[in-house]
């Protein structure tokens, strides 16, 4: 069973101004799938329409039109019975009011009918002491802990999380992943959304990518670099850079650009064209002494992407 799915789904708005109303379109035609168990990111840049999707999968908006079931139900007409299955991690939102962040997950654990140990959901996200403290004396990150503990209540079957590492420390968003993963294999789908391409690239099993308000590409990483033509840099430490091989590596098909920074040398290629340029540089006269190459970053192909390139 698919943990999401989103058929044909347009959503538009009525946006008015001292110039009148237009209609802006959030969302067009809109097909998703989410499979359950995996970990899913959903990157897009600002206005894509990510936000408007999640506020879609919660019934926290309707859509203009389409179809949009969570965990086999159908959000319109059972988002209270979705919502019961569904812990959140809201981004732009966080506790409130003068109560303590214990009192909060409480809440949270109540509401869900649940019977989860407040402190052990505080203890998971790293805040034991804190929660004692009244929110309002909260840091945006310490606060960012407690949403993520409220989520957590209930053991649910999708985790909806939104911008989940923004104020956290490096610490904080370690334990973050660490609990993402914990969740997974425990059998909850999590559905992650963030521009931190690096939080992503470290916990997804695949990633959509929402440009325009339509998803323009949605597979596992390796897959989207191989689809993008995806490139690598190599580079070489060398004894010394021979100017012929230089010229010859350069004309190779496959190769975007040549770098040197005596003695080394820095090639950017497409994947299949690297085998060629670090053989091309063995068989010179100059020594290799060192060869390190890197894949096409996540935020690289979240660039083609968007931009139409690799569409």
């Amino acid at each position: 069973m698919s943990a999401i799915e989103l058929r044909g789904v347009t959503k538009r708005y009525r946006r008015f101004g001292i110039r009148g109303s237009r209609t802006v379109t959030a969302l067009h035609d809109l097909d998703l799938t989410v499979r359950s168990g995996e970990i899913f990111g959903f990157l897009g840049p600002n206005g894509a329409g990510k936000s408007t999707t999640i506020d879609l999968l919660l019934d926290y908006a309707a859509p203009t039109s389409g179809s949009i079931r969570v965990l086999g139900r159908d959000v319109a007409s059972e988002s209270a019975a979705v919502r019961d299955r569904i812990g959140v991690l809201p981004d732009g939102y966080g506790p409130i009011g003068d109560r303590t962040g214990r009192d909060h997950v409480e809440f949270a654990i109540d509401a869900k009918d649940a019977d989860d140990d407040p402190d052990d959901l505080i203890d998971r996200v790293g805040m034991q002491g804190p929660a004692d403290y009244p929110v309002a004396e909260y840091s945006k990150g310490m606060a960012q802990r407690l949403m993520l503990a409220v989520a957590l209540a209930g053991r649910p079957d999708l985790l909806v999380l939104d911008e989940p590492s923004t104020g956290l420390d490096p610490n904080g968003a370690r334990t973050m992943r660490r609990i993402v993963r914990e969740e997974n294999e425990r059998g909850a789908t999590v559905f992650f959304s963030s521009h931190i391409m690096e939080q992503v690239e470290a916990v997804c099993d695949r990633v959509g990518i929402l440009d325009g308000g339509e998803l323009v590409a949605v597979d596992s990483i390796d897959a989207l670099r191989e689809s993008a033509g995806g490139s690598a840099a190599v580079t070489l430490a060398l004894s010394a850079v021979p100017a012929d091989v230089v010229d010859y590596v350069r004309a190779l098909e496959g190769v975007v650009d040549v770098e040197i920074d005596e003695p080394s040398v820095t090639v950017t290629c497409d994947d299949a064209a690297k085998a060629a340029v670090v053989a091309a540089f063995y068989d010179s006269p100059a020594t290799v002494r060192d060869v390190t190459t890197s894949e096409t970053s996540l935020e690289d192909l979240f660039e083609r992407y968007t931009r139409g390139v690799a569409q």
